[in-house]
């Protein structure tokens, strides 16, 4: 509670001023101004992976209930299976965006990531064993991170900088929003197919490959400089032009990213408390419509206000999400657990894309996304094995105990180190 009051306290003393004197006249002057209004590229983004995350959740919501009820995985398993996939997502993402940097063009690549993505997902119903679902795991989260940073580079090349953070934001509702409807689909097919996994699986490629096919034919990539002469972007020359303010918001991401491990471990939890596993998927629903509710209002809030406190405000809101895991086994404190857990990923998630974008140079951005990524996903791996560790040795309360802890460790040092950000673009300092 300390800490709590702490930030309560530096938002009211900072930011009321701030926000009822510039809000109003920022939000009208942006309505003018044709520069400031979200491009069409950015929503047809948004809808790409509103699709995709539709085909993606309603196999990631079961996938853990399939491994643990039909394959008899253990908890260790599904904790190695998914910290090993969303490692290779985000370390491949480097070599993905350096090469849209090298190409000066990122629609393609961001197509093949998308396509190997909505390819694969029959794999999942085909699985035997947990080596099969580890290698579909893998072939998705590889189509992931081919994708993810150049499509992260071209969003950035599509927005004006003043509403950036709001046009990740958006992006990352919309992407959201499927991650919403996935899971709730999944129940409704799982109630109708008597708890099949497999057909459900089968259902899963449908929306995956509608999304390509907008990403293909509706969006239009933003012309660059023919006369720039190509570069290996990862030369060391290259890289030193990555300045410090660029490697504390890459540091920041692997703390956030250690103290928040996969979330199949929701889907555990929910599974554990005797919530009938027709109805599990749920859990998913529920983290996912409160981080598509809160990502686009932060990601418009971190345009006009202190990332630092943004990011310390996240960390006090997983604190209190990993705390009410921990504590219950009741299905109604799991929900709101999970709601929890969303909204600190709609505070978090776009808010660091949007920190990479403004400290990357414009020719690296693909490159600087990936790099990014590559420290979080090493990050990723190493919480998610060691949740599934604590799991099998002490249970789940010990599990969601560490992850508070690790938060409170991460919060003393983003209070006591202030300069995590350049300075925006309207002269403020954190």
């Amino acid at each position: 509670m300390g800490a709590l009051g702490l930030h309560l306290l530096l938002f009211r003393a900072d930011y009321v001023t701030q926000l009822s004197q510039d809000s109003f006249s920022n939000m009208r002057s942006s309505d003018k101004d044709p520069s400031c209004r979200m491009p069409r590229g950015v929503w047809i983004l948004g809808f790409v992976s509103l699709l995709m995350d539709v085909s993606s959740e309603m196999i990631h919501s079961l996938l853990p209930l399939f491994m643990v009820t039909t394959l008899g995985a253990s908890a260790l398993t599904v904790g190695l299976i998914e910290g090993l996939a969303e490692a290779t997502a985000l370390i491949v993402r480097i070599f993905s965006g350096a090469l849209s940097d090298y190409l000066g063009k990122r629609k393609g690549v961001t197509v093949f990531g998308y396509a190997l993505g909505a390819l694969c997902k029959p794999l999942f119903a085909l699985a035997q064993s947990a080596g099969l679902v580890l290698g579909a795991r893998l072939l998705d989260r590889l189509g992931k991170g081919i994708r993810s940073a150049p499509r992260d580079a071209l969003l950035t090349d599509l927005t004006p900088p003043p509403i950036r953070g709001a046009a990740f934001g958006l992006r990352q509702s919309l992407d959201t929003v499927g991650a919403f409807i996935g899971p709730l689909l999944a129940v409704v097919l799982m109630l109708i197919w008597a708890n099949d996994f497999r057909a459900v699986f089968w259902f899963a490629a449908i929306p995956g490959l509608a999304s390509v096919a907008l990403l293909v034919f509706c969006l239009r990539e933003p012309p660059r400089s023919s006369s720039a002469r190509r570069e290996n972007p990862i030369r060391r020359d290259n890289l030193r032009r990555l300045d410090a303010s660029y490697w504390r918001v890459v540091g920041i991401g692997a703390i956030f990213t250690l103290a928040r491990f996969s979330e199949a471990f929701l889907v555990l939890r929910a599974l554990e408390c005797g919530i009938p596993l027709a109805f599990v998927p749920l859990v998913m629903a529920a983290m996912s419509l409160t981080y598509a509710l809160s990502a686009w209002p932060f990601g418009k809030l971190s345009d006009r206000m202190s990332h630092r406190r943004l990011l310390a405000l996240g960390l006090i809101v997983l604190i209190a999400a990993d705390l009410v895991l921990a504590s219950h086994r009741h299905w109604s404190v799991v929900l709101a657990g999970v709601a929890l857990w969303g909204i600190h990923m709609g505070i978090t998630q776009g808010l660091l894309s949007a920190m990479v974008a403004k400290t990357a140079p414009e020719e690296l951005r693909g490159t600087a996304f990936g790099l990014f990524n590559v420290v979080s996903g090493i990050a990723m791996l190493l919480a998610s094995v060691a949740a599934g560790l604590l799991w099998d040795h002490l249970g789940a309360p010990a599990t969601f105990l560490a992850g508070a802890l690790f938060c409170v460790a991460a919060l003393i040092a983003l209070v006591r180190h202030r300069t995590v950000e350049p300075s925006h673009d309207n002269g403020q300092q954190s």
